[in-house]
């Protein structure tokens, strides 16, 4: 069966003030009043039924999850008592998943991004599905067109196309880029052999566990102890006591790095996504999520009033109807008013909000 996994953790701390430890930036309501946590939501039912949806979130959030989701099973609502990264908590899904149905395929998403439009995004999906039904050693990633030569996404180069009963082009992947400078940006992208590392895969749940067993054998004991009391008198004492336990890693430098050696006994490839893809990961980002003035000035849509002059390519932000927003000969320039904190800051500057962050007095973050 086919399931969907929503990774929805990370503090978001370069979305501060607005994303806060008591409600992040997935689910503070920052897209025409919705959270980028319900538009995942609203993509995975494209691509499965609500009883095959899973969340894998901070514990502290699976509450506000609840409630924004009714529909979906508890018992795939995945609370994690600590940030373990990414192959931890595919790994937890995959572990629960292959616990209720040995033969499930997942996709997992992202909860930080905008995809536009959704049926070429399903499209996509459906053929990292077909891929992996047809050959369970797939482990499948999806590479985004690149529409400009980013340097804060990694690249997935290209490498023999594979053939397949139709859907979206795939292609066996030859190699994974970390974050590149301007110069390997535009070298890759006018190549056209590189696409965006999405951070999104498809793949069998007892294909990566054994992908997991095979490169990070730690980490698929303790999940495997996870799994074992899972719904059952023990499960939260389990999780409490081994989670924090796990080896902290990132499923590209765990899993997906070594997997494609050819002596590994597993396939990395990808689906081509040549669609809208916006990562919504900090202020400059969020503000092409706006329109723009004929200055190049943004403001959000909560009614809250600005007035400007002699600004260019500015971002306001407020959640608060009541306070005005002024603002004089500004350039380039991130302004953010909550009721209890402000942010001003160059937009070049973005990058280093998270250095701000831990200077923060503890109840303001």
């Amino acid at each position: 069966m086919r399931y969907a996994m929503i990774m929805a953790g990370g503090s978001g701390t370069r979305l501060w003030p607005v994303s806060r430890k008591d409600r992040p930036k997935q689910l503070a309501p920052i897209i025409n009043g919705r959270s980028l946590l319900d538009i995942a939501i609203e993509r995975a039912r494209a691509v499965a039924p609500p009883e095959h949806i899973s969340v894998c979130a901070s514990a502290n959030y699976l509450d506000a999850i609840k409630a924004a989701a009714p529909d979906l099973p508890n018992d795939l609502l995945l609370g994690e008592p600590v940030g373990r990264d990414t192959v931890n908590a595919i790994g937890f899904a995959a572990a629960i998943l292959a616990k209720r149905d040995p033969d499930a395929a997942f996709c997992v998403l992202t909860a930080d991004h905008l995809i536009e439009p959704l049926d070429a995004f399903v499209t996509c999906i459906h053929t990292g599905f077909e891929l992996v039904e047809s050959d369970p050693d797939r482990l499948v990633t999806f590479a985004i067109t690149p529409t400009y030569a980013a340097t804060g996404f990694g690249y997935v180069q290209k490498g023999e196309a594979i053939k397949h009963s139709g859907g979206a082009p795939a292609f066996e992947v030859e190699r994974f880029v970390e974050k590149p400078n301007a110069e390997k940006a535009r070298e890759y992208v006018d190549s056209g052999a590189f696409g965006w590392n999405s951070g999104m895969f498809v793949w069998k749940a007892a294909t990566f566990l054994r992908a997991v067993e095979k490169f990070q054998s730690e980490a698929h004991a303790g999940l495997m102890k996870i799994a074992d009391d899972w719904g059952g008198a023990q499960q939260d004492a389990t999780l409490a006591r081994v989670y924090p336990t796990l080896p902290k890693i990132s499923v590209d430098f765990a899993i997906m790095e070594p997997a494609g050696d050819s002596s590994s006994g597993f396939k990395v490839c990808a689906v081509e996504m040549d669609l809208s893809w916006r990562d919504v990961g900090s202020w400059p980002s969020y503000a092409e999520t706006l329109d723009a003035d004929d200055h190049g000035v943004r403001s959000n849509d909560s009614g809250a009033a600005h007035t400007v002059l002699d600004c260019a390519n500015t971002l306001i932000v407020s959640d608060d109807p009541d306070h005005h927003i002024a603002a004089l000969g500004m350039r380039d320039v991130v302004i953010v008013h909550t009721p209890t904190a402000t942010l001003v800051m160059p937009a070049s500057e973005a990058q280093r909000l998270k250095d701000l962050h831990a200077l923060l007095p503890e109840r303001l973050k």
